[in-house]
């Protein structure tokens, strides 16, 4: 063949000229890995939630991360992961908790997506110490509908080193769905927890 004639030749003058030729086979050519196919949604009200959200996202090697109410349906259904955060503002409320566009998506938009088996983890914010009845429940809104949907849901934490009265983000006693970060009390800790997170998130097999 003439690529491969060609090959041979440049290989000859190369090596009469004193350079090494390196072999290259398909396997150099880029493709997306795991990382690549993974995203961040979230929505903020104050921008404790966007700022938790930018911790993620350079922990995880600069994943991409937009507003929920920017997203489009095609771009979510398109990876093979997502992490969605929300902070909690509607405090006692048993739905639309987060006071943001996720509480009109998830009722709106999430129904009719077909989500099956996508890997989904929650982050979310709140407030220990003014609103501990209902520390980050609209990350514990977050998993139950994503769950609902179908989606693997991934990277529940431990409850230790939080001080709440009651939080519906607790999955069974002592798990929350997701990363918790309280970024007016705790937030010398956040950046910690981000970190252990997403080395959580890999070992379990989310990206």
């Amino acid at each position: 063949m003439k690529v491969s004639t060609a090959v041979a030749c440049f290989s000859v003058l190369a090596s009469a000229n004193g350079f090494a030729v390196v072999s290259r086979s398909p396997s150099f050519v880029s493709t997306s890995s795991a990382l690549n196919a993974a995203g961040i949604y979230y929505s903020s009200a104050t921008g404790n939630t966007e700022t938790i959200a930018g911790y993620i996202s350079k922990a995880a090697g600069d994943l991409s991360m937009d507003d929920i109410g920017d997203a489009t349906e095609d771009e979510i259904k398109a990876l093979d992961a997502i992490i969605v955060g929300a902070p909690t503002w509607h405090t006692g409320a048993d739905d639309q908790r987060s006071g943001t566009s996720w509480d009109d998506w998830l009722y709106d938009t999430l129904p009719g997506l077909d989500l099956k088996d996508k890997k989904v983890a929650v982050f979310g914010c709140g407030d220990q110490s003014s609103y501990g009845d209902y520390f980050c429940d609209a990350a514990g809104e977050l998993h139950e509908l994503f769950a609902k949907a179908g989606c693997k849901m991934y990277g529940l934490t431990s409850t230790d080193g939080y001080d709440y009265t009651d939080s519906k983000s607790l999955i069974g006693t002592d798990k929350f769905c997701g990363l918790l970060c309280d970024e007016d009390n705790q937030y010398d800790l956040s950046e910690g927890r981000v970190t252990d997170w997403v080395a959580q998130l890999k070992t379990e097999g989310f990206f």
